[in-house]
């Protein structure tokens, strides 16, 4: 619910606040403390998901969501802008506490077997959410308004909650006796397992090229806009982000079972993802940009699913929460840089430039992160030595 929340709230927040403020900055601000907060909290909440209860984790944190959402009903003027920053802040702690406590505990609700498929239905998940979300948020907020958004977003938090209470399967393997380690020395010990193996900073590092390219977000609202399509129009760019997201991960569900594809996929869904964005900055025709993002997500969806994946594969449990978090750091900390500086610019400079560029500096990136990583792609990840 989490994840779903983010956007049935952040699509009209993003038109919202600029209509209110008269500065389409206040979007990028908005969707920076999203990203970058997460990613300072992601080290110490990694910790956190290999020390205590999973499911517990997972509730308190769809609960601190629906307090934060009911601030956003106070945001009413330019002078109340501020409340937005504050409500997704909280909203962004609480994601950072799930994210990693999610990501590890999934090897642990299914069996070994049926896991590549676990995976690619729990990346379609996030998708599903992503296009519900948006475009629902899109649709609602232009018939009733931004604050009816919040307050389903409110309820379905609550659900979300109780939902997660209701599983009884155990979301990790039982820990050995004695004291935990203080929380340095544990992200520490992460940190050298990660170092230690060539493979795996590959994958930790793969997700910060579509990262890099995230500012593109923050530019959907001015896309809308200039094709006459408002609110509706950017819902329906963010719910094709999310169907790209969703229907990504099941078309690439069989590179899941070869594991010898892996880093050619990953190098491959960063190009596409750069270049459908690329194709974004160019096109008049608001139809073709729909496609285009679609395709991108498609791509971005794809790289997620495949390294995340392989990260189980690659990571005992009880270092699975503090390398997932190292791994969504890196990659929330990409997207936070790529926000900023759209953010910084996107009040002065057309569109379509900040587009250009964010699309090239993840090409970049998947052709250098190749270059690097390309002497790896012989060692097979651990399920298939096993």
């Amino acid at each position: 619910m989490v994840f779903g929340a983010d956007w049935f709230v952040m699509v009209p927040l993003l038109v919202l606040l600029p209509e209110l403020t008269g500065s389409g900055a206040w979007g990028a601000l908005v969707l920076a403390a999203d990203t970058g907060i997460t990613a300072l909290l992601l080290p110490f909440t990694g910790t956190i998901a290999d020390r205590l209860d999973r499911r517990r984790i997972l509730v308190l944190a769809n609960f601190a969501s629906f307090a934060a959402v009911l601030l956003l009903f106070a945001v009413r003027s330019a002078a109340t802008a501020p409340l937005a920053l504050v409500a997704v802040g909280a909203m962004a702690v609480a994601k950072a506490f799930y994210s990693p406590a999610a990501s590890a505990a999934l090897p642990n609700v299914v069996d070994p077997v049926d896991r590549p498929a676990a995976n690619a239905v729990a990346g379609s998940a996030w998708g599903t959410m992503t296009v519900v979300g948006a475009s629902l948020g899109g649709v609602v907020s232009s018939a009733a308004g931004p604050y009816v958004c919040f307050a389903v977003t409110a309820v379905l938090l609550l659900a979300g909650s109780l939902l997660t209470g209701l599983i009884r399967r155990p979301l990790q393997a039982p820990r050995a006796g004695g004291a935990p380690q203080p929380t340095m020395h544990a992200l520490l010990e992460a940190l050298r397992y990660i170092g230690a193996r060539p493979r795996l900073r590959a994958l930790v590092t793969v997700k910060s090229a579509v990262g890099l390219g995230n500012g593109v977000l923050t530019v959907f609202p001015l896309i809308a806009a200039a094709h006459g399509a408002g609110a509706i129009g950017a819902g329906l760019l963010f719910a094709l982000r999310g169907a790209g997201a969703l229907i990504g991960p099941m078309v690439m569900r069989p590179v899941l079972d070869r594991p010898r594809w892996l880093l050619t996929a990953l190098a491959l869904s960063m190009g596409l993802y750069g270049v459908g964005y690329l194709g974004v900055a160019f096109v008049p025709w608001f139809p073709a940009v729909l496609v285009l993002v679609f395709v991108a997500h498609f791509a971005g969806g794809s790289n997620w699913v495949l390294s995340n994946y392989a990260l189980q594969g690659e990571v005992p449990d009880e270092l699975r929460g503090r390398v997932f978090a190292t791994d969504m750091m890196l990659a929330t900390l990409a997207i936070a840089i790529s926000q900023l500086g759209a953010g910084a610019v996107i009040d002065h400079v057309d569109p379509s430039v900040v587009i250009a560029t964010c699309a090239s500096i993840t090409m970049v990136y998947a052709v250098g992160w190749w270059i690097v990583t390309r002497w790896t792609a012989g060692t097979p990840v651990a399920s298939e030595k096993a």
